[in-house]
């Protein structure tokens, strides 16, 4: 038959799940009466057909349902149009058939008078407005910002937005964060992106809000023209190109894009936290050197994870103190609140004010330096942090790696992450053990002892509080 058939078949999904085109007779017989001219040809510019059918649509009757329906049969055929477009572009890369995109949206159960569940096609229809454009563009415009579809898409890594509309509703501030937080760029690189961004809303931002202004609407974002690149080279100051000044914002964009993914996806970038530079594991001897940079050539996701490490291993640290503090402050009040008192202020001259075991027996009114050593433990007491700490951040390790691997790799990973953890933590303790054993020490260096003296402060003022 020679019925356009864009206008008498509607695409739907069947039972099985799968794609089926309908033909509706209902359709096939109202284009038969009323515009014989086109309905025998095979292929009719939209324009043509969709002018009468859409003044047929406001009408409150039985003529007003059926050019309704021919005219959602004709979006069904663009929502799987868009829906396969989406497939080509992204599914390969990303893990998706169009197949999986269209029960999000191709929802219209093809009956006339049409039922009244709000069908994707009913709204897409009661909001076209002809002047402003195609019914085919307004489709491909709703199905993009479907909220299912778009959620589906985003668990998948695609974000649905245009590179311009990114840039259009970032703030500096909101891209000097990103860049420094979540990519990690140099103090150089981030200032050159915050002057692009300037640049592009001086030039960019400004047109749309005087177009809308004039009244002649925003539209879609569309790429800048060359123009408007010239402009923002001139606002720049630089000798660039505008295809070089074009690639420059399609790479903030993408930076943005990436970010914007990872955040809607509660995740963040899939590089292997594994993953080995050359001959070294970045994993195990970095996390063995908290202090140190890291090199040029680890990673993004590495140098995340160790930043995130290196926060955790302090706060453990800190609580491992506290915690044996507070079990031996308890432990010796328990019997002697003067000589539980008198461990407290030990630990705070030795450590934090480098006074030796005999200054300290002065201080405290004790006859003898063993009594000193004796009451501190300081040998027992760093074991029992580092036995804490041990625990503690082993622990909080392993959960924060969930999110940089598998659960496969993870789990071949634990003996190495516990084993690099052990030799981290025996250097701290190392650190703090030279440091005690040297005689008036000047400062406090090592981490352990910075911890300890903080803790031991933090104390003393809320006792005096």
């Amino acid at each position: 038959m020679g019925f356009v058939s864009q206008y008498v078949q509607l695409v739907r999904i069947d039972a099985t799940g799968r794609r089926k085109a309908v033909e509706k007779a209902i359709a096939i017989a109202f284009l038969r009466a009323t515009l014989p001219e086109i309905a025998d040809r095979e292929e009719i510019a939209d324009a043509i057909a969709q002018r009468q059918l859409l003044q047929w649509l406001g009408a409150d009757s039985e003529q007003g349902q059926r050019a309704q329906l021919c005219l959602r049969c004709f979006i069904s055929w663009q929502i799987d149009r868009v829906c396969q477009q989406l497939e080509v572009k992204f599914g390969r890369a990303h893990g998706f058939s169009s197949r999986e995109l269209l029960p999000f949206v191709l929802d219209d159960d093809g009956q006339c008078p049409p039922s009244p569940y709000p069908s994707l096609a009913l709204e897409i229809l009661s909001t076209f407005k002809p002047a402003q454009g195609s019914l085919s563009t307004w489709t491909n415009l709703r199905v993009k910002h479907h909220p299912e579809l778009n959620g589906f898409l985003l668990d998948c890594g695609v974000y649905l937005i245009s590179d311009w509309a990114i840039l259009n509703d970032t703030s500096a501030a909101q891209l000097e964060r990103i860049l420094n937080e979540f990519h990690h760029l140099t103090p150089l690189e981030i200032q050159q992106g915050i002057q692009f961004l300037a640049s592009y809303h001086a030039v960019y931002r400004q047109d749309r809000l005087q177009r809308r202004k004039q009244n002649k609407g925003n539209g879609r974002c569309q790429p800048p023209s060359l123009e408007q690149l010239e402009r923002i080279a001139q606002k720049l100051r630089s000798p660039l190109a505008p295809e070089a000044i074009l690639s420059n914002l399609q790479a903030i964009a993408s930076q943005l894009r990436e970010y914007r993914i990872a955040m809607r996806q509660g995740t963040l970038p899939t590089e292997s936290l594994d993953a080995s530079v050359g001959d070294r594991s970045p994993l195990k001897e970095q996390i063995a050197a908290p202090d140190s940079d890291e090199s040029a050539d680890t990673n993004q996701t590495t140098h995340q994870f160790l930043k995130a490490y290196r926060k955790q291993f302090l706060a453990c640290l800190e609580q491992s103190i506290s915690q044996v503090i507070e079990v031996r402050y308890k432990k010796l009040h328990r019997r002697d609140p003067q000589k539980a008192q008198n461990f407290l202020v030990g630990l705070h001259l030795f450590h934090c004010q480098g006074q030796s075991m005999g200054e300290i027996a002065t201080t405290l009114g004790l006859k003898a330096q063993y009594q000193v050593t004796r009451l501190l433990k300081l040998k027992d007491f760093r074991s029992d942090v580092r036995q804490q700490l041990l625990v503690k951040l082993r622990d909080r390790v392993l959960q924060q790696a969930q999110a940089y691997t598998t659960p496969e790799r993870l789990h071949a990973l634990e003996s190495e992450i516990e084993a690099t953890l052990e030799e981290q933590i025996t250097r701290t303790i190392e650190a703090a053990q030279i440091e005690a054993s040297t005689a008036k020490k000047a400062t406090a260096s090592s981490q352990f002892t910075q911890r300890l003296c903080a803790h031991l402060s933090t104390r003393e003022e809320l006792g005096r509080a």
